[in-house]
């Protein structure tokens, strides 16, 4: 009897162990999206890219993309077109992702910002796989390199083209994502084993490069995703300190 009984502990205590661990792994699943603040708590966060994430190919407003409606549970997302002076004044964090190229009078005006204290988050991608609808030519079409001139060099950092294309996991804000032929980064800014993400303090503020953003385009993807957005806000928010 008392060897029942002991078996009958023993097996309910493992039963007890089992539930404890499906309970936390469901609990990790569920935390892997911060979640969303008050519209008061919501910090603006400026927005510059090529890419569909406010529209679609089609300049549709139906719906957005995931990333853009993850973005939207955490801030206020403010789309600016350029670099100028008026436009980085709407806010202290941008999000540049795969951004057209910029004239030389708002490449001096971002370093500037920068320098002053503001925060960004540049994803520069040397051979974007994001497919679009637009004709090779069409001058809305998100460049297929990212149209560096010269302000990498100007932040220490040289971007080089992948030798391999095809998807491939990299590190991103202490997670594992999804990318696809992402490049590789040298310079003398802080640069990540796996060379995808360098973080360059710039006088008072900071940029932090990645050299992918095909990351973003979930639906055109196969293989571990889960956490590719959760990186991005994770870095955002690692980006924008104590602010909040």
């Amino acid at each position: 009897m008392t060897s029942a009984r002991g078996r009958a502990l023993t097996l309910a205590t493992i039963a007890a162990m089992l539930l404890a661990a499906l309970a936390f792994a469901a609990t990790r699943r569920e935390s892997r999206v911060p979640p969303p603040r008050s519209d008061a708590q919501r910090p603006t966060l400026l927005l510059l890219t090529s890419l569909p994430l406010v529209f679609s190919d089609s300049f549709s407003l139906h719906g957005g993309s995931p990333a853009l409606k993850t973005l939207e549970t955490r801030y206020r997302v403010a789309p600016i077109s350029v670099t100028s002076p008026a436009e980085l004044g709407k806010g202290r964090l941008l999000l540049m992702a795969q951004p057209f190229a910029q004239t030389a009078e708002n490449l001096v005006a971002l370093d500037d910002w920068v320098r002053r204290g503001g925060r960004v988050l540049l994803l520069a991608d040397p051979m974007l796989e994001w497919p679009s609808k637009r004709p090779l030519g069409d001058p809305s079409r998100p460049p297929p390199m990212f149209a560096d001139t010269g302000l990498l060099a100007h932040w220490g950092l040289r971007l080089d083209a992948p030798d391999e294309r095809g998807p491939m996991l990299r590190g991103l804000a202490g997670r594992e994502i999804q990318t696809v032929s992402p490049g590789t980064l040298f310079g003398r800014c802080m640069i990540s084993a796996d060379r995808l993400v360098a973080h360059c303090a710039i006088g008072r503020g900071e940029a932090v490069v990645v050299a992918d953003a095909d990351f973003l385009n979930l639906a055109g993807m196969d293989g571990p995703i889960d956490d590719n957005l959760p990186a991005l806000l994770g870095e955002l928010e690692r980006l924008d300190g104590p602010a909040n």
